[in-house]
């Protein structure tokens, strides 16, 4: 043992060691510092990923309508279920195919492009939304709005649930009157004979023979015909676990609570908005009757045209040189038609003839050759319903395109990052599986639970 250990005195410390152990220190509190800032920093990444993935993604803008923003976390599920609609239209059609022999090859195929682009099917689920946008900011400026006992009268009676008892279907046709002929057609369209009736061979009268009294045979009553049955009214209770389903089923895709409250307001606004703007729509549209011979080159419509102002019949060279042979069988007629029923060229030439009997003195070119046209008619006349609709819609469209400028439409490209591929024919066929595999387990714990029926495979 050393002479200090058996005196008891403490072993004497130099100024180096203390400074070697003060910096010992010093190191290590810097390397605590720094293994620290390191873990706070990692956490901080992790806390923003995940911030940045389940709220700050989810907040961004896709696309702005004024002052209102469409916003990925609407637009995610927006597509989602848009996904599962079609995917539900190919099973469908399948379906068809099978049952009916009809050949739906063309509806899948379209079907199965649109899921397989991303980008085409996003660009039409964001330019819905974008319209919806514009309609709601239309109707908040014309002071259109929905009441709540509309909303859910329209919820209730796309569920088919009548509180007050189911409605009696009325239609009411609404009278189309057409316009006369003007008088100068008869001088140019010669009215089809009809067929004029046979006269009766006039009867010789005969005398008839007595009566023999017979014998009343009573008609045997047969049997009376099984009255279909009917379907049972939707009750509140039913009505309530539909709306519930409807909430699950959406949650799937994304969507908030009673989100289809909002999808049937939508449609509600839609009509109302639409009614307001094609308001002065007309309901009539200048037409013209025309007729035609249509040839393969301009030099027999040239001699046509010459013919024609020779005094030759109009509908008899339309009968012999036509290769137009549906309307050249009933002299070159046409009928009445309006604007956008004939190709371009045409329709040109046609509307620009003033007076009845007037007729095109150059031929008129179009992809299925020269027509030389001849005016039998103009009038403003009535359009039908299917026409009355079709104008009003594309009257509709006309005032959405304005409308995006009017309501400086911005559309940002992060969408193209955010359109989800799910589902997909993958993903149904997986849940078409659990389905099948969750209903034969059920079924087989029926049956060893001791309950009737055996489990079908």
């Amino acid at each position: 043992m050393s002479m200090s250990n058996e005196s008891g005195k403490k072993p004497v410390v130099h100024k180096k060691h203390v400074a070697r152990l003060q910096r010992e220190q010093q190191q290590t509190r810097i390397i605590l510092y720094i293994f620290f800032a390191i873990l706070g920093g990692v956490v901080l990444l992790l806390v923003y990923g995940w911030l940045d993935i389940n709220y700050l993604q989810l907040n961004r803008a896709v696309a702005k309508v004024g002052e209102s923003k469409i916003l990925v976390k609407d637009f995610e599920p927006r597509v989602r279920l848009q996904r599962q609609n079609l995917l539900n239209q190919h099973v469908q059609y399948q379906q068809y195919a099978q049952y009916f022999g009809m050949d739906f090859s063309t509806q899948l195929q379209q079907i199965e492009f649109q899921l397989a682009s991303s980008e085409t099917l996003g660009q039409g689920v964001l330019d819905q939304m974008i319209d919806e946008q514009i309609v709601r900011l239309e109707a908040e400026k014309r002071g259109i709005t929905i009441n709540q006992e509309e909303l859910d009268e329209s919820i209730q009676s796309s569920f088919g649930f009548f509180p007050n008892g189911t409605p009696t279907a009325t239609v009411t046709p609404t009278e189309m009157v057409l316009p006369e002929n003007p008088p100068e057609v008869l001088e140019l369209v010669t009215a089809t004979p009809r067929f004029t009736a046979t006269p009766a061979a006039t009867a010789t009268a005969v005398s008839e023979p007595t009566a023999t009294l017979e014998p009343t045979i009573t008609p045997t009553a047969g049997p009376t015909a099984t009255p279909f049955p009917t379907s049972t009214p939707l009750t509140e209770d039913g009505y309530q676990n539909l709306l519930s389903d409807t909430d699950e089923n959406l949650a799937k895709f994304g969507f908030s609570k009673e989100y289809y409250r909002i999808f049937y307001e939508n449609q509600l606004l839609r009509t109302k908005v639409r009614d307001a703007v094609v308001a002065n729509v007309a309901n009539t549209e200048p037409q013209v009757w025309a007729r035609h011979i249509l040839v393969e080159d301009e030099v027999t419509a040239r001699g046509l045209i010459e013919q024609i102002q020779s005094g030759m019949d109009f509908a008899e060279l339309a009968r012999d040189f036509s290769i137009d042979t549906g309307s050249g069988a009933q002299g070159g007629d046409l009928g009445w038609f309006g604007a956008g029923m004939m190709v371009a060229e045409f329709e040109t030439a046609a509307f620009a003839l003033e007076n009845p009997g007037d007729i095109t003195t150059e031929p008129v070119q179009s992809e299925f050759g020269f027509h030389i046209i001849q005016l039998i008619a103009k009038q403003e006349r009535p359009l039908s319903a299917e026409q009355y609709e079709q104008a009003v819609e594309t009257a509709f469209q006309e005032w959405l395109a304005a409308a995006r400028e009017e309501y400086g439409v911005e559309v940002y490209d992060i969408w193209k990052q955010r359109v989800p591929s799910e589902p997909n024919f993958i993903t149904a066929a997986t849940e078409a599986a659990g389905v099948s595999l969750t209903a034969q387990a059920e079924q087989l714990a029926t049956f060893e639970a001791g309950g009737e029926g055996t489990p079908e495979p």
